[in-house]
């Protein structure tokens, strides 16, 4: 059965720098989801949204933009914007588990609002020619507050929805629920993407197995953590290639030299490269002792260092 793999937003970490090191080097991603746009109940775009979903910087990738509201004039404002930059899909969030986000009844905390959510969708259809998609969580509190909305949105032309198949409150935390993904499936008439837990190979085998109906994949935490996954699902294979190291190498070497001209301060870049360490290491042979060295790299030079020190180790 064909299949097609989607890469799912990660707020801070799948931006376009990340989308085109990993495409260039790695590939096996057919779609990427740019991190949600919020807009804070100002209709303004932050400059950092804009660059990373203006075309030249997405160039050979195809990438649809994601929101985050609560609000239909947001909806329809950054609609209006994304179909100007020349993108024909807006998805919308309601999968966000973050309390900063749950607590303003926006992402996942928006799932037991159907009055909302049916208003939004009602003015999204009927004033703009956005097609529109959704990804979600199946609920805040419990798995049940989605089957409340499957039959709204069954009235509406959705591209799809993709569920993440955990609950708000979860977080990232414990398994995912796969009998409530599969009463999505038999509660809805829309095309369903699977998303969460997609870690290796085996897994996505195993998640196959389990929904065959199911032929869209999302992989989150599983690519940042394994760049090489992707293309290793679609050559089924898990034996990683020889050069995993020199090529792993290149794809942080790539994102470093970005970030530190993108980043002002070494307090800032060593920030940012430490949150991608705490998804890189999970690749690497010793992760907790590896997280350890990057944290304790207090200066850019200590950091390089560390770096250098990892990859020659793990050779």
């Amino acid at each position: 059965m064909d299949f097609t793999l989607l890469s799912s937003p990660l707020q801070g970490f799948t931006d376009f720098r990340f989308r085109n090191a990993q495409n260039k080097l790695f590939g096996g991603i057919d779609t990427f989801y740019s991190p949600y746009i919020r807009l804070n109940g100002k209709l303004v775009i932050k400059s950092s949204y804009e660059r990373d979903l203006l075309p030249e910087n997405n160039l050979g990738l195809e990438v649809i933009p994601q929101v985050i509201t609560n609000d239909a004039d947001e909806f329809l404002f950054v609609a209006k914007y994304v179909r100007e930059l020349g993108y024909k899909e807006l998805n919308w969030n309601l999968g966000c588990p973050y309390p900063m986000v749950t607590k303003s009844g926006m992402g996942s905390g928006l799932i037991s609002n159907t009055e909302k959510i049916n208003h939004i969708l009602d003015r999204a259809h009927s004033e703009t020619d956005i097609i529109v998609s959704m990804k979600m969580r199946l609920g805040y509190d419990t798995t049940e507050e989605i089957l409340g909305v499957l039959p709204i949105l069954d009235t509406y032309p959705l591209k799809n929805i993709a569920i993440h198949a955990r609950i708000g409150k979860q977080l990232y935390k414990g398994g995912v629920h796969l009998d409530a993904f599969q009463q999505c499936i038999d509660n809805t008439k829309h095309k369903l993407y699977y998303n969460g837990d997609i870690t290796s190979v085996a897994k996505f085998h195993e998640m196959q197995q389990r929904f065959p109906t199911i032929d869209h994949w999302m992989i989150g935490r599983g690519l940042i953590s394994d760049p090489f996954l992707p293309a290793m699902i679609k050559n089924n294979t898990s034996e990683y290639p020889k050069n995993k190291i020199e090529l792993f190498s290149a794809f942080h070497d790539t994102l470093y030299a970005i970030y530190s001209e993108s980043l002002s301060g070494q307090t800032h870049i060593l920030l940012k490269m430490y949150h991608l360490w705490e998804y890189f290491s999970a690749t690497f042979s010793n992760p907790h002792k590896i997280l350890k060295q990057i944290k304790k790299a207090k200066s850019i030079r200590n950091y390089e260092a560390a770096v250098a020190s990892i990859f020659k180790n793990e050779k």
